[in-house]
C-alpha cells in the first residue's frame, strides 16, 4: 500500500513497550501491520526517548528487537509540541498527557492508539479531530475488513 493511503497511527509509549514485551496480543498485532506497510506507525521525540528509557529499564532483553524496529522500519517521529499547544490540551487531560495527545494532533494523524484507560476516558469527553482508541479497537475494523 502507497505510504499516502495507509492509515496514520500515534502509538503511546505503553503499545510500543507492550508490542516489544510479547510476539502476541493486539500491539504487537499492530506493530506487525506497520512492517507489513498497512500502516504508519507516528511517534514523537518524546515517545521515543520514553520507550528507550523504560526497555532499558525493564525490558533490556527487547533492546535488540527495538534496534531493529528502529534501523530497519522506523515509526515516522514527528517534533514535541510547543508549550503553547501543549497548554491547549491540559485543561482537559492529565498534564503529563498533553504532550501526546498536542503531538498526535499536530502531526494529523487518523488514530491515536493507548493502553492507559484514564487517558482514554481524558480524551474522549474533548472535542479534537483524533480517534482514541485501544489497541483492541483498532485492530477490530482492520480484522473484520482482512
Amino acid at each position: 500500500m502507497a505510504a499516502a493511503d495507509r492509515p496514520r497511527v500515534f502509538l503511546d509509549t505503553n503499545v510500543l513497550v507492550s508490542a516489544l514485551y510479547s510476539a502476541d496480543g493486539p500491539p504487537a498485532a499492530i506493530l506487525r501491520l506497520h512492517v507489513d506497510e498497512r500502516i504508519t506507525i507516528i511517534v514523537s521525540q518524546l515517545v521515543v526517548e520514553e520507550l528507550i528509557r523504560a526497555i532499558r529499564r525493564k525490558l533490556p532483553d527487547a533492546l535488540p528487537p527495538l534496534r531493529e524496529l528502529l534501523l530497519n522500519t522506523p515509526p515516522e517521529v514527528v517534533r514535541d509540541p510547543s508549550g503553547e499547544e501543549i497548554q491547549r490540551f491540559a485543561p482537559g487531560v492529565n498534564l503529563s498527557d498533553a504532550p501526546l495527545l498536542a503531538a498526535a494532533v499536530n502531526a494529523g494523524v487518523d488514530y491515536l492508539v493507548s493502553g492507559d484507560l484514564a487517558f482514554l476516558r481524558e480524551v474522549r469527553r474533548l472535542e479534537n479531530s483524533v480517534a482514541l482508541v485501544t489497541p483492541r479497537e483498532f485492530l477490530g475494523p482492520l480484522q473484520s475488513g482482512s
